[in-house]
């Protein structure tokens, strides 16, 4: 698998690229060639860009108390429905059906970013990226993941913070 790093600093992309660009943040861009057969993304990113799956995190679309929210966690964890639900001070949290979630947000699943979603929905990060300088997550598109500071994405996505991932 070939893989590609660059750090962008203008110019056209993703949603996800242009937003960081516009909103004056420093994030480097690692492109890789998705398998077609994959479905675990996020750990195709990690294993293709040589990447510790602690570092890599995954953004899935939940339904909390039927709104829709976004949770961000490490590819090598699972989310903590529960937990997800009371950080988004909702009782009861279940994934949301794939195709609700591309329209909900703009890109494919496999490509789903944090940032510059079509809606803007809560965001809850887990807290464990809160302790790394660098974590990676989707540029918008599959094979693209962005590398950036925790605390920025948490800038540019609003996002809340807190404990909602469970190692697997």
């Amino acid at each position: 698998m070939k893989n590609k790093t660059s750090v962008k600093r203008g110019g056209a992309g993703t949603p996800a690229t242009v937003a960081l660009v516009a909103a004056g943040i420093n994030f480097s861009v690692h492109s890789y060639e998705h398998e077609a057969g994959a479905k675990a993304y996020g750990a195709e990113a990690a294993a293709a860009l040589h990447l510790d799956p602690a570092v890599v995190f995954k953004t899935l679309i939940v339904d909390v108390d039927e709104l829709p929210t976004v949770a961000i966690v490490p590819v090598n964890s699972m989310l903590d429905l529960k937990a997800h639900a009371a950080r988004c001070g909702g009782r009861k949290a279940v994934m949301t059906e794939q195709d609700a979630a591309e329209r909900l947000t703009g890109y494919v699943v496999g490509g789903i970013s944090p940032i510059a979603q079509k809606r803007k929905l809560i965001t809850v990060l887990d807290e464990s990226a809160l302790t790394l300088d660098i974590i990676y997550v989707s540029g918008g598109k599959r094979g693209l993941d962005i590398g950036l500071k925790p605390t920025d994405l948490v800038l540019v996505t609003d996002a809340l913070t807190g404990s909602i991932a469970r190692l697997s």
